[in-house]
């Protein structure tokens, strides 16, 4: 299977240019989907501290680049929304973010900001010993007491050592009244205020109502596009870049 796919039928969130060149990296398989960004890509051409492919490798071989307290070595890792990217030699650290038209960006945060991630709670299992296992959307697994459920946003810690990571800090639950930011569909970017949920007793999607009380908006999406990111009023650490 090919490593590369056509610039012109690369995912319009990754926002590139198209015609520069024929060919773009491919994402790996990963937690995140096909559209999520290619470390290598973001390298490239983002940030621009790679100018092809050879340069990306090297850097990530020195283990330069750190995704959510973890190095990163594989130029095909995709990014997707709200992971951390650091770069320790240049003392900078990144939020991946939707802009206002879907677009996936870099939003430069603190490094203190860079300690945590705020994470969706895909579903929860029941484990050896009765424990239950919450499983987040961007492929790690925690053990947690029964208080969060599915579609929640949990807030969790990036060390390094097992002690302090993956600790949950903060909890968004998945409420009318509660603030979320919308990751896919034709909404994809905008953060609003949950007004009503409608849950149906079938295959259909449950349907989600919210409102943008900055732009006086009413819309309308599905529960699978719906990603928590505050309680009455969206988190402090994200205000800045939503």
């Amino acid at each position: 299977m090919s490593n590369h796919l056509k610039r012109l039928v690369a995912p319009g969130s990754w926002h590139i240019p198209k015609k520069v060149q024929k060919f773009v990296m491919k994402t790996a398989p990963g937690p995140h989907s096909a559209g999520a960004l290619p470390v290598g890509v973001w390298l490239r051409e983002h940030i621009g501290l790679a100018q092809n492919a050879s340069e990306v490798r090297k850097i990530l071989y020195q283990r330069d680049i750190i995704v959510n307290g973890r190095a990163c070595r594989n130029p095909q890792m995709g990014l997707g929304v709200f992971d951390i990217v650091s770069i320790p030699k240049l003392g900078k650290h990144y939020r991946i973010q939707l802009d206002k038209r879907g677009n996936l960006i870099a939003v430069e945060i603190s490094a203190e900001s860079a300690k945590t991630r705020l994470c969706k709670v895909q579903n929860k299992t029941t484990v050896k010993g009765g424990r239950v296992q919450l499983n987040l959307a961007f492929g790690a697994n925690i053990l947690a007491d029964n208080t969060y459920r599915a579609k929640d946003s949990i807030v969790v810690t990036l060390g390094t050592d097992g002690e302090d990571r993956f600790r949950i800090v903060d909890h968004f639950p998945f409420a009318e009244g509660n603030v979320a930011m919308i990751v896919g569909g034709k909404h994809s970017g905008k953060v609003a205020r949950i007004v009503e949920i409608t849950r149906t007793a079938s295959s259909v999607p449950n349907r989600v109502i919210l409102v943008d009380d900055s732009a006086g908006e009413r819309f309308e999406t599905i529960e699978e596009y719906v990603f928590m990111v505050g309680r009455s009023a969206i988190a402090p650490e994200l205000e800045a870049s939503a």
